[in-house]
């Protein structure tokens, strides 16, 4: 008997029916605002310069709610938007490592820094190449607050991109979160106890957002909580929250979730 040919669906087909899954029917609106051009707004406190961003990712970074003398990681910085914020709130105190692996984005991260933050804000701030996954192995129980906005699926990028679209496979998003978890269970080793990490992506598939979160519940039970907050512009998951930017006017797609390490800090 022979075998049924498998047919290869068009690449935005294949995309469609992976994301109309999770979102049935709000997905075409969905899609449609993800196709828009996001509109940054201007950052520019405490900046010598502005420098702009979605405001999805500013009203995230400002969750982490650094204070004068934190140590501080950033670490995935690149571009760099975020480490402004964390940066600004320091106001040249603490420590601040702003960590890339790639030497293309670290060099822009370093541009972006340069440019745009008072000289005695960049006093305290190192740029480093180390693998995110492996952190806590090296330094565990060091920093007050870590940011992980980790690499993801980027739909938004995909969409108008063809070529990203054409390799694009549901696969994409199952590897991804694999990273995801190693990078958040390693900050998660790194963070002292009592300390922060926020965890974020520009990804709109929950098996890179919260079921990342709830992987680290089973993996890592009793070692953390979950911080509650309200967030502008978001709505709840399962864990965390999202801006997604067809509620939202443009503003994202961003999603964040924001975990206390457990255990007693030295302060």
């Amino acid at each position: 008997m022979a075998k049924t040919k498998k047919i290869k669906l068009p690449p935005m087909e294949r995309f469609d029916n992976y994301y109309a899954s999770y979102y049935k029917e709000r997905w075409p609106q969905l899609k449609e605002a993800l196709l828009l051009k996001s509109t940054p707004i201007e950052l520019k406190e405490e900046l010598v310069q502005p420098y702009y961003m979605d405001e999805a990712s500013i009203i995230c970074a400002k969750l982490l709610n650094v204070k004068k003398d934190d140590i501080v990681l950033d670490m995935c910085a690149a571009p760099g938007g975020k480490t402004l914020i964390l940066a600004s709130a320091l106001k040249g105190t603490g420590l601040l490592i702003s960590n890339d692996r790639s030497s293309k984005r670290r060099s822009r991260l370093h541009n972006v820094i340069k440019d745009h933050l008072k000289p005695e804000y960049q006093e305290n701030i190192k740029i480093s190449a180390h693998d995110a996954t492996k952190w806590g192995i090296f330094e565990k129980n060091v920093y007050d607050k870590i940011l992980l906005d980790a690499p993801c699926s980027s739909e938004r990028h995909v969409l108008s991109t063809p070529s990203a679209l054409e390799i694009w496979s549901p696969n994409r998003p199952k590897h991804l979160a694999i990273q995801q978890f190693a990078m958040l269970a390693s900050a998660l080793d790194a963070v002292k106890p009592g300390g922060l990490v926020l965890y974020s992506t520009c990804a709109i598939t929950p098996q890179e957002d919260e079921e990342v979160i709830e992987k680290l519940f089973k993996k890592r039970k009793g070692k953390f909580t979950l911080i509650d907050f309200n967030a502008e512009f978001s709505e709840k998951r399962k864990y965390g929250q999202i801006v997604l930017p067809d509620s939202s006017n443009g503003k994202g797609p961003l999603y964040f979730c924001l975990i206390k390490k457990e255990g007693e800090s030295d302060e």
